[in-house]
């Protein structure tokens, strides 16, 4: 079982939509029945995703298993953290709209070991209700910062894990 990554074109977007599909139906069977609601993400932000370069692949033997964006910060929604702090204020990557096949394993590793050999500081939020995504940011060493809030007003646990010098080993 071979994985490999790669950055997503607009012949995928098709393939990208039915792993979002994916992921929406994990989040329902495990009671998160407000994230990813309404159709988002949407088509046409998955298809910005990988028309400015930042929608990935992870392909096993081939075939697409999960999506995830990677993108080089600054993100507009982390600029206003509420209720703590991010760790540092060093430049940083986020992952957003992360997805994968059901039964395939040690996805959300597999993409934040791809998404370290970018950068040293990564930031990422989830839903409250998303409990699965929650413990694997966790179990992954990631650090609880604090409670951003999207465009649309929605809030958002924010966390954050750096390799960079520096680092902030714990917080409550």
């Amino acid at each position: 079982m071979a994985r490999t990554f790669r950055k997503a074109t607009a012949e995928d977007l098709d393939r990208i939509m039915q792993l979002i599909e994916c992921g929406r139906q994990k989040m329902r069977q495990n009671g998160n029945t407000r994230q990813w609601a309404d159709g988002q993400p949407s088509r046409e932000t998955l298809s910005q995703d990988i028309a400015i370069g930042n929608s990935y692949l992870l392909e096993e033997d081939g075939m697409p298993i999960a999506t995830f964006a990677l993108a080089p910060g600054p993100d507009a929604t982390y600029q206003k953290i509420c209720q703590g702090e991010w760790l540092n204020d060093e430049p940083y990557y986020v992952v957003h709209r992360m997805a994968s096949m059901p039964g395939k394993h040690h996805v959300f590793g597999d993409v934040l070991d791809y998404g370290f050999t970018r950068t040293g500081n990564i930031r990422i939020d989830t839903h409250r209700d998303n409990a699965t995504m929650r413990h694997l940011i966790l179990k992954y060493g990631f650090h609880y910062c604090g409670i951003i809030h999207l465009a649309d007003g929605t809030e958002r646990l924010a966390y954050q894990k750096t390799t960079t010098s520096g680092n902030v080993t714990s917080r409550v």
